[in-house]
């Protein structure tokens, strides 16, 4: 199988960080795909962009390099890592929790390394953007080869001083969060589907969607909200041709509630 590397990060489109990651990638390991994943995380937002690595590692084939970058500590006492999937698949970037939930959906950590020692980084050597200078050279030699074992000092744990919230089951209710606004305005909600009952009501906001679910977008008319499993699994919150972040005024964070009703 061709080597594979799925990259997201914070740093946005309008400047030539992400430029720079691939280029330092392809220095290295010129035969690589790079598959962007997505760099538009809230900047130094590591909760949205652990939910949103958690959510789409599964699509990717077993044993792809995945590079994060995250990094709000970048340059500090903060370690650079790389850690090994039970699937096989391989993450590389800071250990500041931002690779934990999606280890844990590919079967949890098998091997992790402390890669900061000096013969790890390129040719250039900064205190801020170790995404190009540490963790791409990293994911490249991953990438076409080079065993954990060889990067650095094995480590028995990565930091876990947070993690994704969890929805609170009380009852016939279920009290979520929204972790995530996409670019239509869908407000992704952390509730999986397997915690949904047949037949529901949403609250969010000042506004509730008083029969759920919904199958599809066209369930309602245009411009009404919807609650539906969204992609990755979880309760969304939507609207048929509108912005449900807008029509709710909610945004990331905002409660979600969930009510049995039958």
């Amino acid at each position: 199988m061709a080597a594979l590397i799925s990259l997201l990060t914070d740093f946005g489109l309008s400047d030539t960080y992400v430029g720079q990651v691939k280029g330092a990638i392809a220095a290295v390991a010129p035969g690589v795909t790079v598959v962007d994943l997505t760099h538009d995380v809230p900047a130094q937002d590591v909760r949205t962009g652990a939910f949103l690595l958690m959510t789409s590692v599964e699509v990717f084939p077993a044993g792809t390099v995945h590079l994060a970058v995250v990094d709000p500590g970048v340059g500090s006492l903060r370690r650079a890592i790389a850690a090994k999937a039970a699937r096989g698949d391989v993450f590389v970037g800071p250990d500041n929790s931002l690779l934990v939930p999606a280890l844990a959906k590919l079967g949890g950590m098998v091997e992790a390394v402390d890669i900061s020692a000096d013969r790890n980084w390129g040719p250039l050597r900064s205190t801020t953007f170790h995404g190009r200078d540490l963790f791409a050279p990293v994911a490249a030699r991953i990438a076409t080869g080079a065993a954990l074992a060889e990067l650095g000092p094995h480590l028995e744990a990565l930091d876990t001083s947070w993690a994704l919230p969890e929805p609170a089951v009380e009852g016939d209710r279920i009290c979520g969060e929204i972790l995530h606004v996409d670019t239509y305005g869908n407000l992704v909600t952390n509730i999986p589907h397997t915690l949904l009952p047949a037949r529901f009501s949403v609250t969010v906001g000042e506004a509730q969607i008083p029969d759920a679910p919904q199958s599809h977008y066209a369930s309602v008319r245009p411009g009404e909200l919807l609650a539906v499993t969204g992609s990755a699994g979880y309760l969304e919150i939507s609207a048929r041709e509108a912005s449900a972040s807008l029509l709710t005024q909610s945004r990331r964070g905002d409660p979600v509630i969930v009510q049995r009703t039958a």
